[in-house]
């Protein structure tokens, strides 16, 4: 990453923060293949404690299951990198922390992946929890969270992988929120 780009990187993550911020969300990210990333960069905005709850880096299957009660059912049925194992992630951390939004990600940043699975596979969950339904478990009341979920592939090498997928993953949070304010959120995001 040049400067330049780190810069851009850094005024990103400073826009990203300061509309949580502004919309009192509090967030709390389920990482595997970015491995904590995402958290890292609104760590790196100054006065992120008010937005930022805590990360949960779950990147073994049994991690998955154990911390963010993914059913291993889940797991077993679509394979580690799927939609629905990252919301299960998200729905478990929500679950866990009570926060605003859960962000999830799993996917293959490599070729020492899940399967038949093409490297640089990456899928994502924004799980906001709806206004009036604080406190109340997202399971219990599924009416009461907007679920938004996406697949994308980047390439480049590993570590590369895993940079564009945290930013990406950032960088939706403006488009989910908007639209989850709006009453949206179904199962499946349109990509756009």
């Amino acid at each position: 990453m040049t400067q330049r780009d780190a810069s851009a990187a850094s005024g990103h993550n400073r826009s990203i923060a300061r509309y949580l911020r502004r919309h009192g969300i509090h967030v709390v990210t389920a990482e595997s293949c970015t491995a904590g990333l995402i958290a890292s960069r609104i760590a790196e905005v100054p006065g992120c404690g008010d937005v930022l709850y805590c990360s949960i880096v779950a990147y073994s299957p049994s991690a998955k299951e154990q911390l963010l009660r993914v059913p291993p059912e889940t797991i077993r049925r679509y394979g580690l990198t799927s939609e629905e194992v990252s919301l299960a992630m998200a729905l478990g951390a929500m679950q866990l922390t009570g926060v605003d939004l859960a962000l999830a990600n799993t996917g293959v940043a490599d070729d020492g992946g899940d399967g038949d699975i093409p490297a640089g596979t990456q899928c994502f969950a924004w799980v906001f929890r709806r206004p009036g339904h604080a406190g109340r478990s997202p399971l219990a009341a599924p009416a009461g969270v907007a679920l938004f979920t996406e697949t994308r592939r980047f390439p480049g090498e590993r570590n590369a992988v895993r940079e564009a997928a945290a930013d990406w993953a950032l960088a939706r949070i403006c488009h989910y929120h908007e639209l989850a304010r709006r009453g949206e959120g179904n199962r499946n995001a349109a990509h756009d």
